[in-house]
């Protein structure tokens, strides 16, 4: 458990409740503080922007917080929480992928894909992604610093 995480939001739209459902139990029951954002069940239909943007303002006020976001694609999500300037997010399918894009990118927010990801891929995802530390590396800042 990485004990530099103040505290993780998770939220999803309406096809993302269940595997959101799934990861914030798995999390609690490791010990991370998690805040669920909402949505609570198949019948809210909700537009995803709305949600990315509920994530994105708790992020403001933490900013050793870290977000996931769960739609039917992740690609939505993704999308909507890279307008804010304080949000790096990105749609990982894979461990691997969310360990390099944490390295490389400091991503701050995992987009995830109900439709498609294996709730159990989906909790190693997660697992690497809050695991993983970023290369403070002069090169990698500079670039973070150009987007930001």
């Amino acid at each position: 458990m990485n004990k530099d995480i103040t505290k993780i939001f998770i939220a999803s739209d309406h096809r993302g409740v269940g595997l959101k459902l799934y990861l914030y139990e798995m999390l609690m029951a490791v010990g991370y503080k998690v805040e669920n954002l909402g949505v609570e069940d198949l019948n809210t239909k909700v537009d995803y922007p709305d949600v990315a943007k509920k994530l994105a303002d708790s992020m403001l006020e933490d900013k050793k917080s870290r977000g996931i976001l769960i739609c039917g694609t992740g690609a939505g999500m993704e999308i909507a929480a890279n307008r804010y300037k304080h949000i790096r997010a990105s749609r990982c399918e894979r461990p691997e992928q969310a360990r390099d894009d944490r390295f490389h990118d400091d991503i701050n927010v995992l987009t995830l894909a109900a439709d498609d990801i294996d709730i159990e891929i989906a909790f190693l995802c997660v697992q690497s992604f809050l695991e993983s530390p970023f290369d403070n590396s002069e090169r990698r800042v500079r670039r973070i610093e150009k987007m930001s």
